[in-house]
């Protein structure tokens, strides 16, 4: 990924700050006036101190004239304050409208974008579902401070810095040039701190994507560590990951205290010099100087180095976003990820694939299929047979377009499945897999996901069909009960139920009743028996008793076919496929089975 600069960064981020132009008039207009407000203090101090040093050289004080001094002093400082403070409220008002909204266009972007990625990129190195969350939940936080720090923070400034340096030009030309050249300095030691701590900044984001992904492993397996009583090694990972990142934030800290300290000094020495020069140019009595432009330069400096005091804290912000804004608009970015999509969508789909030499590996270098041929017929129930690890689930990835082939041909009704639109394949296709994810939301909602425009009667029939429903009724808020709240089991059902309200005339069962009791189990299975007739089913079991009804069945090993046929011939073959059936003949302990039914 190339590195990112400032330019690029704002070039990035101005389609989405360009459609609130409006807000952004709004919020120039008010950093102006603000900035004409700054400067108001500077003014009536300087008038002030020559009025009063007038009226001292008088010798006898006209009190009556002193108190009409202080009183136009005091409305003037108190009505300016009231009307800065009005400005300075809208400005941030609408300054922080302006990142909100930004900051929600970013979130809605890169959501809308991973949506269209294919499945290689979620499986990729460095994509797991931590990194992938710190890297979009920082980017976004660090661009909406961008856009915070530009229009409320360093506009302000700044407009406020050139402002004070008019006046000081105009008041002289020598202090003006004094305060000038203070500037760049600072700029230019804020550029070297900028340099050396990228490299740090870049390893403590790392370092942070490594705290939330090590954090969500420990949420997702919180009851295999228990069980094993590994909280000690858990902890400990954690804390080897929280003392790295730590010493790198030390010493990152360090490096930015010890350029901040250089650039108050350098500050300092700016206001010490206007000081010295002022108060040397009104002991020569040079035309234009008296007493109040001490004061006056003092504080217009302020004004001009106010950036440089905010600097430091803009700067490390800015430095973050260059950081944080890589990973972020690399997801947006990420033309090569989008899923590939054809345009063939025919009226009727018939099921009938065909895999002809395919290869398949895994993003991480695992080659799962090797010169893989088989012909799923349509209207047929095909079981797919294999220990762990031989393929059978990459066969189902690869026919519902999650993944692209290395080489060979998949086709489906003789339609090369690369030109079929992916939306409209799926949308013929059912999927249940061995653990289905339930979404927050209750169990109608859940249940619908299978069929967004079905009725509730369509939601209680699918619930019937998955023995779901004598269950739902027991509970106390029914079909609006939180999914989330059911069994492994029910959820399961939810899942199976999803599939029946679909009713696609494709149907893919991946172990859907591996998480079910016996009872279960066969009330599924007679469900989806019902559900088979007349349509294209591929099954994943180890369960022999779904396996042994397939019209055909293809038996992988390491990767590859090794054998294929109805299952009474493959049993006869002898072979992997004999030997699973055996083991689980023995592994149910089918014999005293047998002489108890007996």
């Amino acid at each position: 990924m190339n590195k990112m600069s400032v330019f690029s960064l704002l070039r990035q981020l101005w389609p989405y700050v360009r459609p609130y132009r409006w807000l952004i008039a709004i919020t120039v207009s008010l950093t102006f006036l603000g900035s004409l407000m700054a400067q108001v203090n500077a003014v009536v101090l300087d008038r002030t101190v020559d009025a009063i040093n007038a009226l001292i050289q008088q010798g006898d004080v006209l009190w009556s004239r002193a108190a009409r001094i202080l009183v136009t002093i005091s409305i003037i400082l108190l009505g300016k304050e009231v009307v800065a403070s009005l400005v300075t409220f809208c400005q941030r008002y609408f300054g922080e409208r302006l990142r909100i909204l930004v900051s929600r266009d970013l979130s809605l972007q890169v959501v809308s974008r991973l949506l269209t990625f294919r499945m290689a990129f979620f499986t990729a190195d460095g994509n797991e579902t931590g990194k992938l969350q710190s890297r979009i939940d920082r980017g976004i936080m660090s661009l909406s401070n961008t856009v915070n720090n530009f229009f409320i923070e360093i506009l302000p400034l700044f407009t406020s810095a050139i402002l004070a340096l008019v006046l000081m030009f105009l008041a002289n030309v020598y202090v003006g040039l004094v305060a000038l050249c203070i500037v760049p300095l600072y700029f230019w030691v804020t550029n070297i701190q900028a340099t050396r701590m990228k490299g740090g900044r870049r390893s403590i984001f790392q370092s942070h994507q490594a705290v939330s992904q090590g954090i969500l492993n420990i949420i997702e397996s919180i009851t295999v560590i228990k069980s094993f009583n590994r909280q000690d090694i858990e902890a400990r990972r954690q804390e080897d990951i929280q003392l790295a990142m730590t010493g790198q934030q030390l010493a990152t800290r360090r490096q930015s205290f010890l350029f901040n300290g250089l650039k108050s000094f350098l500050e300092q020495i700016g206001t010490v010099l206007i000081i010295i020069l002022t108060a040397y140019l009104v002991l020569i009595d040079y035309p234009g100087m008296s007493i109040g432009k001490i004061m006056y330069h003092v504080m217009l400096f302020s004004n001009v180095s106010a950036p440089i005091r905010q600097l430091h804290r803009i700067y490390d912000d800015l430095n973050d976003a260059l950081i944080y804004a890589e990973g972020f608009f690399g997801l947006l970015q990420a033309r090569d990820q989008v899923e590939e999509s054809g345009s063939y969508r025919p009226e009727k789909v018939q099921g009938d694939f065909e895999m002809q030499g395919v290869d398949f590996t895994y993003p991480g270098g695992t080659k799962a299929l090797h010169n893989v041929s088989l012909r799923i017929p349509a209207g047929k129930i095909t079981a797919l047979v294999g220990l762990s690890g031989a393929g059978k689930s990459t066969i189902v990835n690869l026919l519902d377009k999650f993944y692209q082939p290395d080489c060979g041909r998949i086709t489906l009704d003789g339609t090369p499945l690369s030109e079929w639109d992916t939306q409209w394949l799926r949308e013929h296709i059912g999927l249940v897999l061995q653990k289905n994810h339930i979404f927050e939301g209750t169990i109608e909602e859940n249940i619908l996901y299978g069929n967004p425009d079905a009725t509730h009667e369509d939601v209680v029939e699918a619930a019937r069909q998955a023995f779901l429903l004598d269950q739902v009724m027991q509970l106390p808020y029914g079909f609006q009960t939180s999914a989330l709240q059911l069994s492994g089991g029910q959820q399961q059902r939810v899942a199976i139920a999803r599939m029946f309200i679909k009713n696609p005339p494709i149907i893919f069962l991946d172990e859907p009743t591996a998480s079910l009791d016996a009872i279960a189990t066969e009330q599924i299975r007679s469900s989806i028996d019902a559900i088979k007739q007349g349509r294209t089913v591929i099954i994943i079991s180890h369960n022999i008793g779904q396996i042994i009804d397939a019209d055909q069945i293809y038996v992988l090993q390491e990767g590859r076919v090794v054998q294929s046929g109805t299952p009474q011939e493959v049993y006869r073959q002898g072979g992997v496929y004999k030997e699973i059936f055996d083991a689980s003949a023995r592994s149910m302990n089918a014999d005293k089975i047998a002489q108890t039914m007996g």
